[in-house]
């Protein structure tokens, strides 16, 4: 069982945990925070302690006496960057005591991290409904957009989570694809087919033998946010077909691409983009596969054209079947 915060949610954050060493060239545990964290904010260290913010198992208050080795864990809350606003709200599907779905925009991460904490799906939602239990049972990638499940209530959470580890849950993507192998030199734009590309003979190829089942390796790249392709027995697989196929009604208009549905039976990470790249079909404004672009700040023009569809399962309590739908299209679908 996880080891429960002794502080409360604050404006929608945990409170961060932190393991101490029990011994060390530090008398106190201030000592200890402050050559670690001190280059960041030394006043702020030593004003948690005065206001009481720094806590130990069971809540009790850590002064600048306190010495190490008496907590093996203490509790406090970060120092919150300054955030750029991210201009999309998370649309809510459906409320009940036990399960909140989401319609989450792109560019939204779903958790609080890195230089995101208020612009997150889960901090905004806990903000929004008051519900500082509020947890994602499954994430998005911060560029996909689309459905996630939350639980609500502690109590019952337990009984969903189950669902996802045995893999009770049916859900729905859908990508869309360019069928034109263009250099981004050549037409100014950032398709997806710089490396590897495909001539269009082969791109048709592909698409008819759609629907298929393809399946291969995949690892995530320690220290990375990337995955890779390996060899041997393949342990990632994806159901792919093409819902349509026409010119892109978006900001690639006039470019042929195939809006594709897609079932992951497994859940590797990135393995959507990972597998749809392996086929020369890598989706439009992917940042990762084929090829790692530089980083750039984001353009809310152009998101990933990649949208967690639906979500379907048997709830566990009710015995119902239920069925989640994104409201949301992707903008580069084709338009004919």
């Amino acid at each position: 069982m996880a080891m429960a915060s002794p502080l409360p949610v604050r404006n929608g954050v945990n409170a961060t945990r932190l393991r101490l060493p029990s011994s060390g060239p530090w008398h106190t545990v201030a000592d200890y925070l402050l050559e670690r964290f001190g280059h960041v904010d030394p006043e702020g260290i030593l004003r948690r302690f005065t206001d009481g913010e720094i806590v130990g198992l069971g809540g009790s208050p850590l002064t600048v006496d306190t010495p190490l080795g008496a907590h093996e864990f203490i509790w406090y809350y970060r120092s919150l960057p300054v955030e750029t606003p991210i201009p999309f709200e998370a649309a809510i599907l459906h409320h009940d005591e036990h399960l909140l779905a989401v319609d989450k925009p792109h560019f939204l991460p779903t958790t609080p991290g890195g230089r995101f904490i208020q612009e997150s799906a889960l901090v905004k939602l806990r903000n929004q409904t008051g519900i500082d239990d509020l947890v994602p049972m499954h994430r998005l990638d911060r560029a996909t957009a689309g459905v996630i499940l939350f639980a609500v209530n502690p109590e019952t959470r337990g009984a969903y989570q189950t669902l996802f580890e045995r893999r009770e849950i049916t859900k729905r993507y859908q990508a869309v694809v360019a069928l034109e192998p263009r250099s981004g030199l050549e037409t100014g734009v950032r398709l997806p087919h710089e490396l590897p590309s495909l001539e269009p003979h082969e791109l048709d190829e592909v698409l008819q033998q759609m629907p298929l089942r393809y399946e291969n390796r995949m690892s995530k790249v320690k220290g990375h946010l990337r995955s890779v392709v390996e060899q041997g027995a393949p342990n990632a697989s994806t159901l792919i077909s093409v819902a349509a196929r026409g010119s892109s009604a978006g900001h690639f208009a006039g470019t042929e691409v195939a809006l594709l549905d897609l079932d992951p039976l497994t859940g590797k990470t990135h393995q959507l983009r990972v597998h749809l790249a392996s086929l020369g079909l890598g989706i439009i404004n992917d940042a990762f596969y084929p090829r790692l672009w530089d980083w750039a700040e984001d353009d809310y023009r152009r998101p990933l054209q990649l949208l967690a569809h639906s979500i379907a399962f048997t709830d566990p309590l009710s015995g119902e079947r239920r069925e989640f739908t994104s409201h949301r299209t992707l903008c580069e679908a084709p338009s004919n």
